[in-house]
């Protein structure tokens, strides 16, 4: 059997005081009200007394429950970054991981070139750091002029800060990255609403284990290879289909160096996916590993057709639910001040803010 003693508060501290400190928190004054203790005979949990003033400490109806002080929204940094329509005007700076970063001082790649074309221009993607966008005007200009290629319909670059992109690439954040799609530029000037409704052409046949001779052939894997030979350019992302095309292709190539750029990748079946090397001295760009030196045309493809052959798995219990979106604070601290400039006059240098490293990711 319980007893209850009411007194005002002791020195000697009560042994059960959640009771008071949930009516702190409702906004009770604690001066109001009296200490309780309750002291169970038997030494067990106390019986739930009530409180002169008629305030009923524990659950039920007469209970008092602390106010919840709500919590801001969580917000996924692709909402932020994707919501931003212009560059930070800072210095030019990679920031971070391929898939987990942002850019400052971002270039736009004009929308037309003499010898390339942006495309989905309402995505606004059409940023890079400056070395990216150099490569571009260079690539362009090389395949028409050395391989006799139309032009380059080029896709997603990056938002113009950077950052994790609403829909579509978990890479692409850095500014690094370019999608060029595999159909040739045409011959006329396309209109914007043409850029958003022309669709890239699959590559591959029926089955997709091979490419399709009818769409693609050696003028593709020269516009690879040509890619391939800048000393920026560290991977090229293919479907594997056509990373076996482009093996059998260069059987006979003596200097077989480049090919283990060309890397097999699941989708990229309609574009290829070149990513370029950190710029020499970008302080916080994070480095990708190394690739094996070979040309990977061996095992490693034979292990991908592995997969791409191998029978469908029999229904089992459902996966674990999908990783919770990106937030600001898993990007590099610097990311912050990214965001937050405003287009200045004059472009700052994005000050240095120590970070761990960020996870890598393959791609």
């Amino acid at each position: 059997m319980s007893v209850a003693r009411f007194s005002s508060v002791p020195a000697r501290v009560c042994r059960r005081r959640a009771p008071l400190m949930a009516y702190a928190a409702a906004g009770l004054a604690l001066s109001s009200l009296a200490t309780l203790e309750a002291v169970a005979a038997d030494g067990s949990a106390p019986a739930v007394v009530a409180v002169p003033g008629g305030i009923t400490p524990g659950t039920g109806p007469g209970a008092v429950v602390p106010p919840i002080v709500p919590q801001p929204p969580v917000v996924a940094a692709k909402t932020l970054f994707g919501a931003v329509k212009v560059p930070a005007q800072l210095e030019a700076r990679a920031i971070g991981y391929y898939s987990r970063g942002c850019l400052a001082g971002a270039q736009r790649l004009p929308v037309d070139g003499p010898e390339w074309q942006a495309m989905r221009l309402s995505r606004n993607r059409n940023w890079g750091h400056p070395a990216l966008v150099s490569f571009l005007e260079r690539f362009a200009n090389d395949a028409r002029r050395l391989e006799g290629w139309p032009g380059l319909l080029v896709g997603d670059m990056s938002q113009p800060r950077g950052g994790p992109m609403i829909t579509g690439h978990a890479s692409h954040q850095v500014g690094l990255d370019a999608d060029i799609w595999l159909t040739p530029m045409p011959d006329h000037r396309l209109s914007r609403q043409e850029r958003e409704d022309l669709s890239a052409v699959d590559m591959l046949a029926p089955g997709h284990l091979a490419v399709d001779p009818k769409v693609f052939g050696e003028q593709h894997v020269r516009l690879l290879k040509r890619a391939a030979l800048f000393g920026e350019v560290e991977r090229i992302f293919v479907h594997p289909a056509i990373k076996k095309a482009v093996c059998e292709a260069a059987v006979n190539d003596v200097e077989r160096a480049w090919l283990y750029k060309i890397r097999p990748m699941w989708g990229h079946d309609h574009h290829f996916h070149v990513r370029i090397a950190c710029p020499n001295g970008t302080l916080g760009c994070q480095v990708q590993p190394a690739v094996q030196a070979d040309d990977g045309c061996g095992k490693e493809l034979a292990d991908w057709y592995a997969l791409l052959t191998a029978p469908p798995k029999p229904p089992g219990p459902p996966g674990p639910p999908p990783p919770a979106p990106l937030t600001l604070d898993k990007l590099p601290a610097e990311c912050r001040v990214v965001l937050a400039a405003t287009r200045a006059s004059t472009a700052k240098p994005v000050p240095p803010i120590a970070a761990p490293p960020v996870p890598l990711a393959s791609k």
